[in-house]
């Protein structure tokens, strides 16, 4: 989470060095001078250790600093320790300040609920699984090395093989936290260490040519002017190292792994751990924004349930579709359509990204009477890559760079065809790129006169309401009228009303896996693959699969609130203005902006 907060040094750095070195020197050492100054330096000394964080920005190596993208992060829970500790630090420092405007004061309040929610969760820091079969260590270092260090010269290919060299002494601080949570019986449940070590074994079990690590450099220096026997050394010197410091490192993790033996069980929700229910309380404040309980959540999802289905049952029974036996049996018919999906080939997927890719810009296209407001950066479709799609979700989206050299990414998972049917292929994309997510972050990033950590707030109930959100804005848009398009994105809905429900059921009502797959599979349509995948999300994830539909609901909420109160004043492009044009915040400050807005229409 802090990291997300913390995506961008640059232009903090450019700012200092434009001023004099005694002025920076002062500014880093004693109470900056304006709360501005102040934000600066909370981002700065967050991020100048991060070398992974700075590749991610790529700006620094765009001026010849390149000193970082050698390294990799310093995972050491001593280091940790030293985070929380500057926060509290921080946080007296930031309530210091006085005399401040409307937007100094917005920018405060939003630091200060990251910081007291850091404050408050700094007891529960261990309670996660950092190598886990979705987004763990393990996954993360390929796919970071892969997607982020870019390769231009024999410089930057030598800093990639330093950093495979690195890694070895990550994964060992790694393992520091993992028997630190080991003693605090904090152990993930036993198929989160069978995935994991099946996923690690198959990857030092391939030669080292045919590594995705050793694969991806070799397509970055086809792509450069290095000659070919220079880049011939490079790719000997990343086979060494894959095979003696990666190699290393994973088999560091395996045995660890293997070593824990029976201490893993087959309970999979947060209260089973010590104190499991308050940090499972603390999962849903983080990614909510909310205090709102397991069962007030739980209930929510119930109900949303009902409702939706009844709307698709309405919509496949006026296409002729036998609803008599119910939701399951309606939606079973529906999937086993053929005419709904593509072929399961290579060609049949490369005609999944075109037109993945043509919808968004057909979107894109047709937005005028709902925004005003629109992103700079562009946005693109790719697939998942294959080492990692079978334990990944259906979708993500990855943000575009700071310096326009990397667009934003809409990566779709392509690993069983029968998980992606026609009609969901809308709203997926209009959830993951245009007007979602793509359209949400990157508008947030080219954010002008607002502190540089507001372009980054990693606020999850905002951004993921945000994006279910704008599904239904692209159907009140008349981008669905295809009945079966509307189906799609009530199934999309559906399918975040059912996370409500098995989240709380996992980590809060001792649901065990097979339950929430079972529930999941009943109650949504989607294809057992999908929801196999989803279920163990949340098992190593709590709490983030409930932020979507409570930040949608807010946010209509909210909507409607505007409308009801201005009546014929309402223009839907001033109420996305406003909720844009702040970046993300928590939900009760989101309130505050548009209770704002509306007075300031009604005056």
């Amino acid at each position: 989470m802090i990291k997300k907060i913390i995506l961008w040094f640059v232009s903090i750095l450019l700012f200092l060095i434009a001023l004099g070195s005694a002025f920076i020197w002062y500014n880093l050492t004693f109470k900056p001078l304006t709360i501005n100054m102040f934000f600066n330096r909370v981002i700065y000394e967050a991020v100048k250790d991060s070398p992974e964080t700075l590749t991610s920005l790529h700006v620094l190596e765009n001026i010849g600093i390149k000193g970082h993208q050698s390294k990799l992060d310093d995972a050491s829970p001593d280091n940790t320790d030293e985070l929380f500790e500057k926060v509290r630090e921080y946080r007296e420092m930031l309530l210091s300040y006085e005399d401040l405007d409307e937007n100094e004061t917005l920018s405060r309040d939003i630091m200060l609920y990251l910081m007291d929610y850091a404050i408050e969760f700094e007891p529960y820091r261990y309670y996660n699984y950092p190598v886990n079969q979705l987004f763990g260590a393990q996954s993360n270092f390929p796919s970071f090395m892969d997607a982020q260090h870019q390769v231009h010269s024999v410089r930057d290919a030598e800093d990639y093989i330093a950093r495979l060299h690195e890694v070895k002494r990550k994964f060992s601080q790694i393992e520091e936290g993992l028997k630190i949570r080991e003693q605090n019986k904090i152990i993930p449940p036993q198929f989160v260490i069978d995935r994991v070590l099946k996923e690690m074994k198959e990857f030092v079990g391939k030669p080292a040519e045919e590594n995705i690590l050793y694969t991806s450099l070799s397509e970055k220096l086809d792509k450069t002017e290095i000659d070919a026997e220079e880049k011939q050394r490079l790719l000997n010197e990343t086979k060494l190292a894959i095979e003696s410091s990666v190699h290393d490192a994973y088999d560091g993790f395996i045995q660890y792994f293997e070593s824990l033996g029976d201490k893993a069980t087959s309970e999979d929700g947060f209260w089973k751990l010590p104190e499991g229910d308050t940090a499972y309380r603390m999962a849903l404040k983080l990614f909510t924004t909310t205090d709102y309980t397991p069962d007030y959540i739980h209930n929510l999802g119930l109900s949303e349930v009902d409702r939706i289905q009844q709307e698709i049952l309405t919509i496949l029974a006026s296409e002729g579709f036998d609803t008599s036996e119910g939701f399951t049996a309606a939606m079973e018919v529906l999937a086993s359509d053929e005419r709904f999906y593509y072929p399961d080939t290579d060609e049949g997927r490369q005609q999944i990204l075109k037109d993945y890719q043509k919808i968004i810009d057909e979107i894109n296209q047709g937005l005028d009477q709902a925004f005003r407001v629109r992103p700079k950066a562009g946005v693109i479709v790719k697939r998942i890559p294959e080492f990692k799609e079978q334990t990944s979700p259906g979708a993500y989206y990855q943000q575009p760079a700071l310096d326009g050299s990397r667009p934003g990414t809409f990566f779709a998972n392509l690993y069983d065809i029968k998980a992606t049917p026609k009609y969901g292929m809308r709203t997926l994309a209009y959830h993951e790129a245009v007007p979602g997510h793509h359209f949400q972050i990157a508008i947030q990033q080219e954010l002008e006169d607002v502190p540089m950590f507001r372009k980054f707030a990693p606020f999850t109930a905002y951004v993921e309401g945000w994006a279910l959100y704008s599904e239904q804005v692209a159907w009140e848009l008349g981008f669905q009228e295809n009945p079966y398009d509307n189906i799609g994105r009530l199934q999309a809905e559906l399918f975040r009303a059912v996370r409500l429900v098995v989240d709380t059921g996992i980590h809060a009502k001792r649901w065990t896996r097979e339950e929430a797959i079972d529930y999941m599979l009943k109650n949504t349509g989607m294809a057992k693959s999908d929801v196999v995948a989803e279920i163990e999300r949340y098992i190593v994830m709590p709490g983030q699969a409930t932020a979507y539909k409570v930040g949608m609901i807010k946010i209509l909420e909210l909507r409607k609130k505007a409308k009801e109160a201005l009546g014929d004043k309402f223009d839907l492009r001033d109420f996305h203005d406003v909720v844009l044009k702040n970046g993300a915040v928590p939900l009760d400050i989101l309130e505050r902006i548009i209770d704002k807005y509306i007075a300031e229409k009604q005056a």
